[in-house]
C-alpha cells in the first residue's frame, strides 16, 4: 500500500470526512535540502514525502486550528517517523469557508 494510500486511510477511519484530498507534492520540493538519512543533499523530487491534506470533518468542530494540526500530526504520526519528510494542513469544520 502507497503511503498517499496509508495517509488516504487513517484519516477517512479516524476523522469520517465529508471531504478529503490527499495530494503528493513531493516533486514540487525537488532540489531543496534534505538532511535525513533517505536523502542526503538535494532532494531529487521522487517519492512520497510530501503531502498537503485538505479535510472537512465534524471532529474538526471547535478545535483551533493548532489542536487540528496536532491531530492530524498525532494520527500520522508513524508516517512521519518513518520518512514522510512534511505535510501542509488545511483542516476544517463543515460549514467553514475553505480556499478549496
Amino acid at each position: 500500500m502507497s503511503r498517499q494510500s496509508r495517509i488516504e486511510t487513517a484519516l477517512t477511519v479516524c476523522f469520517e470526512p465529508e471531504r478529503l484530498v490527499v495530494i503528493n507534492e513531493s516533486h514540487l520540493h525537488a532540489g531543496h535540502h534534505h538532511s535525513d538519512s533517505d536523502h542526503h543533499g538535494s532532494f531529487d523530487g521522487t517519492g512520497e514525502t510530501h503531502f498537503r491534506i485538505r479535510i472537512v470533518a465534524p471532529a474538526f468542530a471547535g478545535m483551533s486550528r493548532i489542536e487540528r494540526h496536532r491531530a492530524v500530526n498525532e494520527l500520522l504520526k508513524d508516517e512521519l517517523d518513518g520518512g514522510l519528510h512534511a505535510m501542509a494542513v488545511e483542516a476544517s469544520a463543515p460549514g467553514e469557508t475553505t480556499r478549496w
